[in-house]
């Protein structure tokens, strides 16, 4: 069984955010692995909205992003699933808006979702879809570029996408989509050496 979670925080004020983005690649997956109607469940016990297509489990946790771990652990417990069965999709700040990178492991480069799921998987061995939301950068001086404050991060990533990044976002929605399904149909090793 594979356990695809899309990271996000819960509640109308934060659709179509760009630290929802997981949300929007689930729902467009969701769509495409269907061959009728997916139903997405409130799976109370997890605190999660949870679709089932086969052997795969959608997972959008409603714990909002710090506790985003408290889901994925419970139903990796649940269904005693190994870490790498876990692929989680989620924003990435560091990447242009648009790119896409795939890791089997490694740290949280600060990403709040991914420290919750790593301290409460007790690992970092699970993989990683990382969606480009954006450069946080902000101009200073002589256009002099630096790196943006923690607050201004934290409003940057809970910002709507500009009327000019709407079509990078349908295409980043899409291809989102796309590497997860690729890497389910011909594996991981394709879909990174497509992607990154």
């Amino acid at each position: 069984m594979k356990l695809i979670v899309g990271l996000g925080n819960p509640g109308e004020k934060f659709v179509e955010t760009r630290h929802n983005i997981g949300f929007m690649v689930l729902d467009k997956l969701a769509k495409e692995l269907g061959t009728s109607a997916i139903v997405w469940k409130k799976e109370e016990k997890h605190k999660a909205m949870v679709a089932r297509v086969g052997d795969i489990a959608l997972v959008k946790p409603l714990t909002f992003m710090n506790g985003s771990g408290l889901a994925v652990a419970s139903i990796v417990n649940f269904y005693k699933l190994e870490a790498d069965d876990v692929w989680v999709v989620h924003d990435d700040i560091d990447l242009p808006i648009g790119k896409i990178r795939i890791r089997q492991k490694g740290g949280s480069a600060g990403h709040n979702g991914v420290i919750s799921i790593i301290q409460h998987l007790k690992t970092d061995e699970f993989v990683r879809f990382r969606l480009g939301i954006g450069r946080g950068m902000e101009t200073s001086g002589r256009s002099m570029k630096k790196n943006w404050h923690h607050r201004a991060v934290i409003d940057f990533v809970l910002s709507r996408f500009r009327t000019g990044e709407a079509g990078a976002l349908r295409v980043l929605v899409k291809n989102g989509a796309k590497a997860v399904r690729i890497a389910l149909i011909e594996g991981l090793d394709k879909v990174m050496n497509r992607f990154n």
